[in-house]
């Protein structure tokens, strides 16, 4: 019987995550010896209890890195691109540990030990990724699927997952044709034979099958799926791929059903009190850092234009139930006279120059920890939309209501893979995203979330 190669994209980003903290304390050992080269006495003193501090540098580095979306598993890197992300995660990284030396002095490791542990380290670091791109280009490391089904269900997997970054952890091998239906699939991809799926799986060696037909009724071939699983064929339904592979909820191939029996949604208990532990430290170091900036924005918008500071507005929050937001203003207070909703566009000719500056920042969010601790808002979910626009969306879009299921956020799995939306069909592709974290939110993936939001701030992506 064939084994079975599941997902390995979770455990490989917990593989990598693995390998570069042992390299990084490994750094730490190595520039030791490098700077005690001449004082064997020196070296020995140093290397007792190293151990933890090599640690601490360690997992600095690695937070950084995962700021600055290093451990993301959805998110494509260029060379150089990667390169910068690399240079910048040992900076913040770096200043980090400064900041905690100065608090905790008896984990200082020394100017001349941290100087060569950075660059020792981000040499290694970029050696580890260069060889992960090898190991990751490699096809016989990767999920060999057979795709059921070559019409426009299944032609999704070549227009939304075409890229090799998106096919990092599998290998198409083809597409056969599900009975009569009609074929979008080019020829030179398509399977067409008179074998059962079980004999082509077995042919061809498939690790997983994706069942994509058009039309489910009389075109899934149950008892072939049947004895693909008891050959040890993994057979995955096409939004569970797409969950999968690529973070989102591809909605127009979701019914209620597969929304029902694919599990997620967790609103238990434990999980509401652990999320709102999240919301209230997180909230309260954030405003504790960030007070004095507000302070300065506040008096920067009342300077430049007359009005208040504080805008309020209505927003759509958990359960549908209404709120009132609050922002720094960003933009002329006659910028809606007429009463009409409307969203923010690229130069919006309303924003004042303040306003552009902390829009693009963010800075102008910085209110909304006040309704993070008041529970109004979470720090981590979807970004409450307004009552007109909502309305509006729910009859055009389908499942848009889902995302109210969890509290609206200061930050969010859509804005980090999607920049700003403005029109329905931005709508469209957002709740994608929203949909993934609804279904999949937890304290880890919400620490993920917002800490990435420190390279969407620094690179100024997505903002209006």
């Amino acid at each position: 019987m064939r084994t079975v190669r599941s997902s390995r994209k979770k455990l490989a980003i917990r593989s990598l995550w693995f390998t570069e903290l042992c390299v990084l304390m490994l750094s730490v050992m190595v520039a030791a010896r490098l700077r005690f080269h001449a004082d064997p006495a020196g070296l020995e003193h140093f290397i007792e209890g190293i151990a933890p501090r090599a640690l601490l540098v360690a997992l600095c580095i690695t937070g950084a890195m995962l700021a600055f979306g290093l451990y993301q598993a959805y998110v494509r890197h260029n060379r150089i691109d990667l390169l910068l992300r690399i240079v910048l995660s040992f900076a913040l990284g770096g200043v980090t540990l400064l900041v905690i030396y100065y608090a905790l002095p008896a984990t200082y490791i020394g100017r001349g030990v941290l100087a060569i542990s950075l660059g020792v380290g981000a040499g290694a670091v970029l050696g580890v990724r260069y060889v992960v791109s090898k190991l990751s280009a490699a096809q016989s490391l990767k999920q060999r699927v057979l795709v059921y089904g070559a019409g426009n269900n299944a032609n999704l997997i070549n227009t939304r997952l075409r890229r090799k970054s998106d096919r990092q952890s599998f290998n198409i091998l083809g597409f056969v044709p599900a009975g009569q239906q009609p074929i979008v699939v080019e020829d030179s991809q398509l399977i067409r034979t008179d074998e059962t799926l079980c004999a082509v799986a077995d042919r061809l060696d498939v690790d997983e099958i994706v069942i994509a037909p058009d039309e489910r009724r009389g075109g899934m071939p149950m008892e072939q799926m049947l004895n693909c699983v008891q050959q040890g064929v993994l057979v995955t339904d096409l939004s569970t791929f797409f969950e999968r592979e690529a973070g989102m909820v591809q909605l127009n191939i979701v019914d209620p059903s597969w929304l029902v029996f694919s599990g997620g949604f967790d609103y238990s208990t434990p999980r509401r009190l652990t999320k709102r532990f999240f919301d209230l430290l997180a909230a309260g170091v954030l405003l504790a850092m960030a007070w004095p900036a507000m302070l300065l924005v506040a008096l920067a918008v009342k300077l430049e234009s007359k009005g208040p500071a504080i805008y309020r507005q209505v927003r759509v929050g958990e359960h549908g139930r209404h709120f009132e937001m609050i922002k720094f203003r960003s933009m002329r207070v006659d910028a809606e006279s007429d009463g009409v909703a409307r969203w923010a566009t690229k130069d919006d000719d309303r924003s004042t120059r303040v306003g552009k500056f902390i829009r693009k920042t963010r800075l102008d969010e910085l209110p909304q920890l006040f309704l993070v601790l008041t529970g109004e808002m979470s720090f981590v979910g979807p970004r409450p939309e307004r009552p007109q626009f909502v309305e509006m969306l729910n009859s055009e879009i389908r499942y848009y209501d889902v995302r109210h299921s969890v509290k609206p956020g200061l930050t969010g799995w859509a804005q980090l893979r999607y920049p700003y939306g403005a029109s329905v069909r931005d709508a469209n592709e957002k709740l994608k995203f929203d949909l993934f974290y609804v279904k999949n939110h937890g304290m880890i993936f919400d620490l993920m979330i917002m800490l990435q939001t420190v390279e969407v701030v620094l690179f100024g992506r997505g903002a209006r």
